[in-house]
């Protein structure tokens, strides 16, 4: 059995800002620092024989955050980075529900219907990251691996493991920075054991 201990990069600049970031990076703030660590104190007695991170500056700072001093080798991936949102990456969310109403609603609320975007498809982007998690899972047979990426590439790829349709793909938005989901692989089979868990928030640091 293959485990997969996925997880979203630390809060950043941007998050704090409410701009949407992409393929653009923003530096961890002091919580999202924070947060990393705090998954690295909860995951330290948890076996993990390889890391997988966006190549990202805020996925790659968080993934030595959360490995620490442990002996573990990081995997830069370019094709977990995050979903290239093209003229919409680095202005704020409600600019661009402002200026580009219909397409951000569509986005958002009936993503298969979405034409024409300015960045990358959804087509694109899903084929891209769950295609470097096939690579990773059948690269690492029987072993747990820790892979950290962003918001929409956790929520694509438990949504492969989940086999949930695009058109409900925001059915449940929220990724917590940092959270915790784990998914256990046995050939094509996935269990999925924990999801968008935040319980290290409470670890005293």
């Amino acid at each position: 059995m293959t485990r997969l201990y996925i997880t979203r990069h630390g809060q950043t600049e941007w998050n704090i800002e409410g701009r949407m970031q992409g393929s653009l990076n923003s530096s961890l703030t002091e919580v999202g620092v924070k947060q990393a660590i705090q998954l690295g104190k909860r995951l330290e007695n948890t076996n993990i024989d390889i890391a997988y991170s966006s190549s990202s500056g805020r996925a790659l700072h968080s993934a030595e955050l959360i490995v620490g001093d442990r002996d573990i080798n990081i995997i830069p991936v370019d094709d977990l980075k995050e979903m290239n949102l093209g003229i919409w990456e680095g202005q704020t969310f409600k600019v661009v529900e402002e200026k580009h109403k219909e397409q951000f609603d569509t986005f958002w609320n009936t993503p298969h219907l979405l034409k024409e975007f300015p960045g990358e498809s959804f087509e694109e982007f899903k084929a891209r990251t769950v295609g470097a998690a096939k690579r990773i899972i059948e690269d690492n047979k029987g072993k747990d691996v820790l892979i950290v990426a962003h918001a929409l590439v956790v929520k694509f790829l438990m949504n492969h493991f989940e086999n949930i349709p695009l058109e409900k793909a925001f059915d449940d938005r929220i990724i917590n920075s940092t959270s915790l989901s784990i998914v256990e692989v046995k050939g094509n089979e996935y269990n999925i054991v924990k999801y968008n868990n935040t319980e290290h928030y409470e670890i005293e640091l």
